[in-house]
């Protein structure tokens, strides 16, 4: 029985040094503690991605609130300083290309008011005032920002020179009367209407002088007209050139500047261009 018992005892230490090494490996794999740490960092990435896709979602919202709030700031700034800030007010009317007409006559007929807001001038009923003068050809009335009116003149130019009940006046090449002469300018043919010419007549003859080369309208003394087709060119050396109407007025004017050059005589015919005469006597 003695010598049972030292083996039963060998097996029973044997036994617990057994089950201790099994205990001891049921604390898991070296490394089981660092496993939390590694899921906290995942949480707070997950956490991280997920407040700055709110964020984003929140300032694309935000932006469009901003850029209207924007829109809307520069929209009322605009219509301020348009309508009703003194920066967009008029303060000067400016008037170029005026030589027969003062600057002062043309701001006095296009009555722009100094002081209104710019954006609302009339352009157009200055335009229409200054058009009616009779200097005017043409005008063109404009905004200069931020504080111009600028008008700007084109004057008639006078192609000759008629008498009108007892006034020089000078007819430009739409046969209109528009300012008045002392004397004739040297080198402009004067225009003498006949008792049944009317306004029809010199606009006829203003166009026969409009269509003359400079070197033959100077050559011309005046011009005679009976009717609206009855034009005769008296030049200075006093021969005659029946001119007819306006019709054909540049090709008459490069056939009897030829024809003057090419035959002396005292009159001339170009009323038919295509078929010119001349004769010694009336």
């Amino acid at each position: 029985m003695d010598r049972d018992a030292p083996e039963q005892g060998g097996r029973g230490a044997a036994g617990v040094t057994s089950t201790s090494i099994g205990r001891g490996g049921e604390q898991g794999p070296p490394g089981a503690d660092v496993q939390p740490g590694k899921e906290a960092a995942a949480t707070r990435r997950t956490r991280r991605r997920f407040a700055r896709r709110q964020w984003a979602r929140r300032w694309l919202s935000l932006r469009y609130v901003l850029a209207l709030l924007l829109v809307l700031a520069l929209l009322g700034t605009s219509i301020y300083l348009v309508f009703f800030s003194t920066t967009l007010q008029v303060k000067r009317v400016e008037v170029v290309g005026n030589s027969l007409l003062s600057d002062a006559r043309v701001r006095e007929v296009a009555d722009v008011p100094v002081g209104d807001q710019l954006a609302l001038v009339d352009l157009g009923r200055a335009d229409a005032r200054v058009g009616s003068l009779a200097e005017v050809e043409s005008v063109d009335v404009t905004r200069t920002w931020p504080d111009v009116v600028r008008i700007a003149v084109v004057e008639r130019t006078a192609v000759a020179a008629v008498e009108l009940a007892g006034r020089l006046r000078g007819l430009d090449a739409d046969g209109v009367v528009f300012r008045d002469y002392k004397a004739v300018p040297k080198g402009m043919p004067r225009v003498r209407p006949g008792a049944n010419a009317g306004t029809d007549a010199l606009r006829e003859a203003a166009t026969v002088v409009s269509a003359l080369p400079d070197g033959l309208v100077t050559r011309v003394d005046h011009v005679e007209v009976a009717t609206v087709d009855q034009i005769t060119l008296v030049m200075r050396d006093q021969r005659e050139v029946l001119w007819g109407s306006a019709e054909e007025s540049e090709l008459k004017a490069q056939v009897v500047d030829k024809l003057l050059a090419a035959q002396k005589a005292p009159y001339y015919d170009v009323s038919v261009p295509g078929n010119p005469t001349y004769r010694t006597t009336p």
